[in-house]
C-alpha cells in the first residue's frame, strides 16, 4: 500500500557522472532504479522514499544531509510473526488497555536528527500510533498505539520498512542495551591496553636512548609492528569517539570528541609518516596510551554512575506503603517488599504499585500516569491492571503477578508528561561552558601549531603542542560535575528517607523564596489524632455503613474515621464517589450515605472543621477531629523563619482545604492571619501558587498528594509527606518520609551544599585547564602526559564532588 505508481524514467546522463542514492547517499550501481526523477541504489531505498513521499514526510531529507539508512544489502523485511503471540506480546509490552498500549524498541540504526524527526512522526505512517518519543542517547523509541487500529507486529514491520529494524532479543528480555554497551567498552579497553603495552615494549630501545642506526632493521620491524598493533585501536577502540565527532559535524554542533579525534589523527598520521619514511619512531605509544586512558576514565564514570543509579532505584526505597491483606487482616507493607501473589487493597486515588489481576471490585483506572490518557479505563474482575494506574472508584483488591519494580516506578515518575521543563541554571551554565571550552580548544590548538610550525619552523614541537592542547583541555570535567555530585546527593537523601525525582530537583530545593504548606496529613499527623462523634448514639448498623464508606478512600480524614471505628466490620459499597476537597458518598446496605463537609451533606450549619455524616435525608451528626502537629514542627518552622532572600524574610504560607478551627494552633508557626488561608479547594491552591510565581517567587510546596496535586505540579519544588500510605503522585518532585519531617532543614542545607560543591567544581576545572593550557602551548607537555592528565582530571572531579557531598552529609546528619 505504500508503493506509488511511477512511470518516470531516468534522464539520460553522461557515462562519467556518478549517481548518488537520494535516500542513503551511497553510490548507485546504475541508473535503472528511479522514482520521481530521483535515483536510488536499491529497491529498499526507493520504497522508503515512496513511503515518506506518500505521507508528506520528505522534510526528513532536509534535516540532515546523510539522513537515510542504506537498505541495499537487506534482502527482505522481517515478518515478525512471533509478535502476534499473546504471551510474547505480554512480555514485551510495558502497558496495555483496551484503547492504548506502549512498547519501547531498541533501534541500533538511529544516528541523526532526521531519524529522531521521522520516528516521532510515526503516527503519519500508521494511524494506529498515537505517540512516539525518542531517547537518542539510548537509541530507543517508545511507541504508544491503539491496539484496535494496529498491532505490535505491524509497528515492527513498519519500522523495518523505513530502515529501523527493532533489535528484539527474546532469549533474554532483561538483557538491556546498557549491558551490551558495558561489554563493548570492556573489549575496547582490552584491545587498547594490549596494544599500549606491546607498543611500549617495541619502543623500549628508544626509551633507553639507543640510536636507530645501532639496531637498524629492528627499528623498522618494531615500527611496522607498532602500526599493526595501533590499527585495531584506531578502528575499534577509538571508533565511538570518531562516530560521535562525525555526528557533531553533521548536525553542525561542536562537541568535545571533535578536538579529541583531531588529536588522535595528528598522532596516528604523524607516526605513520615518520615510521614509513624512517625519519622517526612516531607517537603510537602515546596514541594507544591516550585511547586506553580515555576509555578507562569512561569506564570509571559509567561504573560510578551505575552504582549511583542502582542505589537510587533499588536501595533508596520510596517511603510509601501498600495495604496487604494477610490472614484476613490489613497490614501496611513498604512497596519495595511487595511480592507476586500478594493481595493488596487499593483505595480511591491510590496508585497501583505493581502489575496484578483484579480479584474483587470493579476498577476505574486512570492511566494518565503511564500513557498520558486521562479517560478512565473500566477493569472487571479477572482482568489485568498495570503498575502506575490510579484507582478512581471504590476500594478494590488486586493479586499481584510480579514483584514491585521500583526502577519502573522511577521511570514513570520521570515521564516527560509530568516534567515542568523549567530550565535549571547550573545545567545551562554547564552546557554553555562546555561549548565555550570546545571552541577554545580548537582555537588555541590552531594558534599554537601555527606559531611553532609557521613562525618557529619546529614541526615536532608544533605536533606536541597541538595534540597536548586537544587532549589536556577538558570541558567534560564541567559536564561531569552535575550528574555525579548531585546524583550522590540524592543517593544520600534517599538512604535517609527523602527521595528526589532527579538531580535537577536538588537545585530546585536549594533555590526557593516562598514556602507553602497544606495542613491535613502534611503538618498534622494522620495516625495520631483526637476524634469524637457529636450527635445521637450511632447504631451498630450505622457504624458499619460509615466505616464501609470511609474504608474506600485514602484521604487522611477517612483513614482517621476507620481507626476510630476500630473492629467494626465492613460491607460492600456501590456507586462510590469521591469529591476532592468535599467528601465521599456511596450506597451501603441499600442506603445512600454521605460523609464530608457541612456543605457537601447539605447540613444547615456553618460549623468549621467537622466531618458530617448523612444517611438518606437524615443528618446523623458529625465527627469533631482535633489535629496533632507533627514532631519537630517548632524546629522546622524556626528554620524557615530564619531564612532570608535579598535581606528579606522568606514568606511561609498555610493553604488548607479545612475550615479555620485550627487557626489558633497554627498561628505561632505562620504568624499573621494573612499567611493562613482556609477553605481552599484544589483550584484555589493551584491559583495561589501561580500568583506567587507571577510575582517572581520560586515556590517550595508541601502537601499530601491527594487534593493538592495540581498545586504541587505547578510549584517549583513540590514535596509529598508520606505516612505509611500510598499517596504517591507523579505530580510531585520529591517524597519525604513523615518520620523524617524534623530533618527537613538538614535536607535543604545538604541540597544547598550540593549546589555550592558544583560551583566549586567549576572553579577547580577552570584552574586545572588554565594550568594545562599554559604548559601545552609551550610545547613542553608531551601527548602521553596529557593523556594521563585528562582522565585523571575527570576521575578527580568525580571523586571531589562525591567526597565533598559525603563530607557535607556527615556534617549535617551527625
Amino acid at each position: 500500500m505504500y508503493l506509488l505508481e511511477q512511470n518516470a524514467k531516468a534522464p539520460a546522463l553522461p557515462p562519467t557522472e556518478i549517481l548518488v542514492c537520494y535516500h542513503c547517499h551511497d553510490k548507485c550501481p546504475d541508473d535503472k532504479i528511479v522514482s520521481a526523477d530521483k535515483h536510488f541504489c536499491c529497491e529498499g531505498c526507493k520504497m522508503v522514499y515512496e513511503i515518506l513521499n506518500t505521507h508528506d514526510l520528505c522534510n526528513y531529507y532536509n534535516l540532515d544531509e546523510q539522513a537515510g539508512v542504506s537498505l541495499r544489502h537487506k534482502n527482505s523485511i522481517p515478518a515478525f510473526t512471533y509478535l502476534d503471540n499473546a504471551e510474547i506480546e505480554a512480555q514485551l509490552l510495558e502497558f496495555k488497555s483496551p484503547t492504548a498500549a506502549k512498547i519501547t524498541f531498541y533501534l541500533p540504526q538511529m544516528h541523526c536528527i532526521s531519524c529522531v524527526w521521522l520516528l516521532e512522526h510515526l503516527s503519519k505512517l500508521d494511524k494506529g500510533v498515537t505517540a512516539a518519543r525518542v531517547n537518542f542517547l539510548k537509541k530507543q523509541v517508545t511507541v504508544q498505539y491503539n491496539p484496535n487500529e494496529t498491532s505490535l507486529r505491524n509497528i515492527a514491520v513498519l519500522l523495518s520498512s523505513i530502515g529501523y529494524e527493532p533489535d528484539i532479543k527474546l532469549s533474554n528480555l532483561t538483557d538491556s542495551a546498557t549491558t551490551k554497551q558495558r561489554r563493548k567498552l570492556g573489549a575496547q579497553i582490552a584491545v587498547a591496553g594490549f596494544a599500549f603495552g606491546n607498543i611500549m615494549l617495541f619502543s623500549f630501545p628508544e626509551y633507553v636512548g639507543m640510536d636507530a642506526q645501532t639496531y637498524g632493521s629492528y627499528a623498522r620491524i618494531f615500527g611496522y609492528g607498532s602500526v599493526i598493533l595501533a590499527l585495531p585501536v584506531l578502528l575499534y577502540s577509538a571508533k565511538d569517539y570518531f562516530l560521535s565527532a562525525w555526528q557533531g559535524i553533521k548536525s553542525k554542533r561542536l562537541n568535545i570528541d571533535i578536538p579529541l579525534c583531531l588529536a588522535f589523527l595528528a598522532l596516528f598520521l604523524r607516526s605513520i609518516w615518520e615510521i614509513f619514511t624512517h625519519t622517526g619512531a612516531g607517537y603510537l605509544d602515546s596514541f594507544a596510551g591516550l585511547t586506553f586512558l580515555l576509555l578507562t576514565g569512561k569506564w570509571f564514570q559509567q561504573t560510578t554512575w551505575s552504582r549511583l543509579s542502582f542505589e537510587r532505584d533499588y536501595k533508596s526505597y520510596f517511603p510509601i506503603a501498600a495495604a496487604v491483606k494477610k490472614d484476613g487482616l490489613e497490614v501496611a507493607v513498604p512497596v519495595h517488599r511487595l511480592q507476586a501473589n500478594d493481595i493488596i487493597i487499593v483505595r480511591s486515588q491510590e496508585i497501583i504499585p505493581a502489575d496484578g489481576i483484579l480479584t474483587i471490585g470493579t476498577a476505574d483506572i486512570d492511566y494518565s500516569f503511564v500513557s498520558g490518557e486521562s479517560e478512565p479505563v473500566r477493569v472487571l474482575p479477572g482482568e489485568k491492571i498495570y503498575a502506575g494506574g490510579k484507582q478512581l472508584g471504590a476500594a478494590i483488591e488486586v493479586t499481584l503477578v510480579k514483584s514491585m519494580e521500583q526502577s519502573h516506578l522511577t521511570r514513570l515518575w520521570n515521564n516527560d508528561v509530568f516534567e515542568d521543563k523549567k530550565g535549571q541554571t547550573l545545567s545551562a551554565l554547564a552546557d554553555q561552558a562546555g561549548l565555550f571550552f570546545s571552541w577554545l580548544v580548537l582555537a588555541l590548538g590552531a594558534l599554537a601549531a601555527l606559531y611553532w610550525w609557521g613562525y618557529k619552523g619546529d614541526m615536532h614541537t608544533a605536533i606536541n603542542a597541538f595534540t597536548a592542547i586537544m587532549i589536556v583541555v577538558c570541558p567534560c570535567t564541567i559536564a561531569l560535575s552535575i550528574p555525579f555530585t548531585l546524583g550522590n546527593i540524592i543517593r544520600i537523601m534517599g538512604k535517609r528517607g527523602f527521595y528526589l525525582k532527579n538531580v535537577e530537583k536538588v537545585e530546585a530545593l536549594a533555590n526557593f523564596d516562598a514556602v507553602v504548606f497544606d495542613k491535613t496529613g502534611t503538618i498534622t499527623q494522620v495516625h495520631r489524632h483526637e476524634i469524637d462523634f457529636v450527635g445521637a448514639a450511632l447504631s451498630p448498623e450505622q457504624k458499619i455503613r460509615i466505616k464501609s464508606l470511609a474504608n474506600q478512600s485514602a484521604h487522611p480524614l477517612s483513614r482517621q474515621l476507620c481507626v476510630k471505628l476500630g473492629d467494626v466490620p465492613t460491607a460492600p459499597v456501590t456507586n462510590f464517589e469521591e469529591f476532592t476537597g468535599l467528601g465521599i458518598s456511596g450506597v451501603v446496605d441499600g442506603k445512600k450515605m454521605w460523609v464530608g463537609s457541612a456543605d457537601f451533606v447539605q447540613a444547615d450549619t456553618d460549623s468549621s472543621g467537622h466531618v458530617y455524616v448523612r444517611e438518606g435525608a437524615q443528618i446523623l451528626g458529625y465527627y469533631e477531629v482535633r489535629s496533632i502537629a507533627r514532631t519537630g514542627l517548632d524546629r522546622v518552622f524556626g528554620y524557615f523563619r530564619g531564612l532570608t532572600r535579598k535581606r528579606k524574610p522568606i514568606p511561609v504560607f498555610l493553604v488548607s482545604g479545612d475550615r479555620d478551627k485550627d487557626a489558633a494552633m497554627m498561628q505561632p508557626y505562620f504568624g499573621s492571619e494573612d499567611t493562613m488561608l482556609f477553605r481552599q479547594g484544589p483550584q484555589d491552591k493551584l491559583n495561589f501558587v501561580k500568583n506567587l510565581q507571577q510575582k517572581g517567587r520560586k515556590v517550595l510546596m508541601f502537601g499530601d498528594g491527594l487534593n493538592d496535586a495540581g498545586a504541587l505540579k505547578q510549584s517549583d519544588m513540590g514535596i509529598v509527606i508520606s505516612e505509611q500510605s500510598n499517596n504517591f503522585t507523579p505530580a510531585c518532585d520529591a517524597i519525604l518520609d513523615a518520620d523524617k519531617f524534623d530533618r527537613l532543614p538538614q535536607f535543604i542545607q545538604l541540597s544547598k551544599a550540593g549546589v555550592r560543591i558544583v560551583k566549586q567544581s567549576y572553579a577547580v576545572a577552570l584552574l586545572y585547564n588554565a594550568i594545562g593550557i599554559s604548559y601545552a602551548v609551550s610545547g613542553t607537555l608531551s601527548p602521553l602526559i596529557a593523556a594521563i592528565l585528562m582522565p585523571a582530571s575527570s576521575i578527580s572531579m568525580v571523586l571531589f564532588g562525591m567526597g565533598m557531598g559525603n563530607w557535607a552529609a556527615r556534617r549535617y546528619f551527625r
